[in-house]
């Protein structure tokens, strides 16, 4: 066996172990706000809530501040993710403080009793 033949399979190899993580990569676009769903449990009612990065709102006793919501570059109308913290004017704590995903809500939400709040899509200007 030549000298060639023993870096080719070993090249391949190498490249392909590269690949996934080339093809992970997307660029990422800031947009200027976010429009966040809003769901009152107790009274059944489903809101929308458009914040400017930066700017906090009321939903019943919660603040919700937004403070960055970004999106794939190449398409911004796919999976948008949002930096929300949320605190309880009434009880004077925070109660979340994170990323959320619009195309997978569930995975780290806002634990309430009354309210859930989950990202749609960012805006832009």
């Amino acid at each position: 066996m030549n000298r060639v033949s023993v870096c080719l399979p070993a090249l391949a190899l190498l490249l392909a172990a590269t690949l996934p993580a080339q093809a992970l990569e997307q660029s990422v676009a800031t947009g200027d706000g976010a429009v966040l769903r809003t769901l009152d449990k107790v009274a059944g009612r489903a809101e929308d809530l458009e914040l400017a990065a930066g700017e906090t709102g009321m939903l019943g006793t919660l603040e919700v501040a937004l403070t960055e919501c970004r999106y794939p570059a190449a398409d911004p109308s796919s999976n948008a993710y949002a930096h929300i913290e949320i605190r309880d004017t009434r009880e004077g704590e925070e109660r979340f403080s994170g990323w959320m995903i619009a195309g997978s809500p569930a995975l780290n939400a806002l634990d309430h009793a009354r309210y859930d709040v989950w990202v749609l899509r960012c805006t832009t200007s």
